[in-house]
């Protein structure tokens, strides 16, 4: 699949990054999409850093080296999570501030409670408290290891990226795409996150404990939702942000007198 060269006049400079790794497969994609209206520069983890939540590495060494990627592009790889790559990129380790922050394409969905383990999302997150719009970028099929395979995820990345371009993101706000794993998706729809039903199992090996069990499934039936949106064949696009306030609980905890003054 190839992308029209748009916006030439004007090169638009882009951080792309990922949590699967620097040299995964959906990073490239992501990469060479971008690349038709912008200057990138890729940034991502050395090793899959996949649910590694928002972690932050402070007061320890992070290693950084110059690799090259499958077509030849240049990239800097961080001995770090997700996280650790947007904020050494925001304090100099890449040309900073880019227009904008594109965190993927995900090996697999980030759909429900999936945000709050994602790497993918938690980069993105970095990026906005860095002032700079971001996009979180996810494909659902946990199996793709060819960029072809990313290429319809990279052209809805795309017109996401270019209309958050032209009309911004509020601070602290970031859009997550999820995509579903079709030839064409049916359209987009503006979504809420939905709930997730997770099917983890303890499985002892060698002597150790891991966390197994089967892929977790979704609450289908609420329209509206991401889960909804990918299963229907659309491409779901779900407004996150940083302010984790339960408002509506607050007035009921003010009548709960818990006489704590002193």
């Amino acid at each position: 699949m190839s992308y029209a060269i748009r916006n030439k006049e004007h090169v638009t400079y882009i951080v792309v990054t990922n949590d699967d790794g620097v040299n995964a497969p959906g990073i490239l994609a992501l990469a060479q999409a971008m690349s038709t209206i912008g200057e990138v520069q890729v940034i991502g983890p050395s090793i899959n850093q996949s649910a590694s939540g928002h972690k932050k590495t402070l007061y320890q060494d992070i290693q950084v080296q110059e690799v090259t990627l499958a077509d030849g592009r240049q990239a800097m790889s961080v001995g770090g999570s997700p996280a650790d790559s947007i904020a050494l990129a925001s304090l100099g380790v890449v040309k900073w501030p880019p227009r904008i922050v594109v965190s993927g394409i995900n090996r697999g969905p980030n759909l429900g409670q999936d945000i709050t383990y994602s790497g993918t999302v938690t980069a993105a997150l970095e990026a906005t408290i860095q002032s700079v719009p971001a996009v979180a970028v996810s494909l659902n099929n946990r199996m793709a290891n060819d960029v072809e395979q990313y290429r319809e995820a990279a052209r809805v990345a795309l017109i996401v990226v270019q209309h958050v371009i032209k009309y911004g993101l509020p601070q602290f706000t970031v859009l997550n795409v999820n995509v579903p794993n079709v030839p064409q998706v049916k359209g987009a729809r503006i979504t809420r996150q939905g709930i997730s039903i997770y099917r983890d199992a303890l499985v002892r090996s060698n002597g150790a404990y891991q966390i197994g069990g089967e892929e977790p499934t979704g609450v289908l039936d609420e329209l509206g939702t991401d889960i909804w949106a990918i299963a229907e064949g659309y491409a779901s696009i779900t407004p996150i942000h940083l302010d984790m306030t339960a408002h509506r609980l607050m007035a009921d905890l003010m009548n709960w007198d818990m006489g704590v003054e002193g």
